[in-house]
């Protein structure tokens, strides 16, 4: 009943850039071609924030320690990041995105959702203007992107990672739910390392697992995720693009299968929060001043304790020192907690720090 809900017509695109920050210092710098280039962090210390595919075959990946990552690739080459050229590059591709449709989402510099279900040009055919868009933005700015195409965001996502680099994969509807059912439970947005594991313990490895269970038992799991996750196993996912939205805020939070208590599940569960969050606002390239934890506990009851800097929560040792203060600030009752979260917010929107920012982030 729920499939037959599913809007079969829409034509979602997920465009993703390639490397995008390694493969900019590889356009602008001819002696970086063809070489594993790590961009930010340095072999003594700090966090990769991109790696070109050269250095991905040594398993150098973006949020890995610069130091491990030195280790892996011995003859990988740090650069320090430079947000306003990528930036420009990102306007360039936002404006072929709008030759097609006004209804983008972005989600970083280098990637966005893109409905083309009704479209500027009048073009019907959505992998036709996938293909345009990819060819354009090779054209326009000698940088290669990948492209997903299929019937909803998830779909379309999750397609744009099966062919990197430079690759486009369509996902039609009738194959989606068989797709889906044969997917880790990782792969799911929303479920990160820490619920898929409690996941595993549980018997629930693939989404045919999640499938077979009850709405009331995914509303047990996942909370008020639940019946999306009970509809997104059945590869339905309603979420209509989110356009022209201000970001207020970037968070990550997590509700466990079971209620913790013990200060050192609480310490490791914050622990992988803050590198989520951490992760997500260095690749937007945000930096705002508030940080608030949030604290659910067994009964309902909601807590939240928030506390702004004074300067920008730019560099990654800075921001989990903050983090500590906070934690340090709150009062860890002796109750069973069923959800923590942190968030960030409070984003500098003249970019004000932006000369402060790009010279701590060298060493991130």
């Amino acid at each position: 009943m729920i499939d037959s809900l599913q809007p079969k017509n829409r034509k979602i695109i997920h465009v993703d850039m390639d490397a995008f920050f390694a493969s900019v210092e590889q356009r602008d710098n001819p002696e970086l071609k063809g070489r594993p280039v790590a961009v930010g962090g340095s072999k003594e210390r700090g966090v990769v924030a991109a790696a070109s595919y050269e250095a991905r075959k040594y398993g150098v990946y973006s949020a890995m320690s610069s130091v491990l990552a030195a280790k892996k690739c011995p003859t990988l080459i740090f650069v320090p990041p430079r947000f306003s050229a990528y930036q420009e590059v990102s306007i360039e591709i936002h404006k072929i995105f709008e030759e097609y449709t006004n209804q983008i989402e972005p989600l970083s510099l280098d990637e966005a959702y893109l409905d083309v279900t009704t479209n500027a040009l009048g073009i019907p055919s959505a992998t036709l203007i996938a293909k345009e868009i990819k060819a354009k933005i090779k054209s326009k700015t000698g940088l290669t992107a990948t492209a997903g195409i299929s019937y909803n965001k998830f779909l379309a996502k999750h397609a744009s990672g099966l062919n990197k680099p430079d690759g486009l994969t369509v996902i039609l509807p009738k194959d989606g739910p068989q797709i889906i059912e044969k997917l880790p439970v990782k792969k799911f947005h929303g479920i990160g390392k820490v619920t898929a594991e409690k996941l595993h313990k549980m018997g629930l490895f693939t989404g045919k697992d999640l499938k077979a269970l009850s709405e009331k038992r995914m509303g047990d799991i996942f909370g008020k995720s639940g019946h999306y996750f009970y509809d997104l196993v059945r590869g339905v996912d309603h979420r209509p693009l989110t356009v022209n939205r201000e970001r207020k805020s970037v968070g990550s939070e997590n509700t466990f299968s079971r209620d913790i208590i013990k200060i050192e599940e609480i310490e490791a569960e914050l622990a992988n929060l803050a590198t989520d969050v951490w992760k997500r606002i260095s690749k937007k390239v945000l930096t705002g001043k508030t940080l608030t934890i949030k604290i659910k506990y067994h009964d309902f009851r909601q807590v939240t304790k928030s506390k702004t800097s004074p300067i920008p929560l730019a560099d990654e040792h800075y921001y989990l020192t903050f983090i500590r203060e906070v934690m340090d600030e709150i009062d860890w009752q002796k109750a069973p907690i069923r959800l923590l979260g942190i968030s960030i917010s409070n984003f500098d929107k003249n970019n004000e720090y932006s000369a402060d920012i790009q010279q701590l982030t060298i060493e991130f």
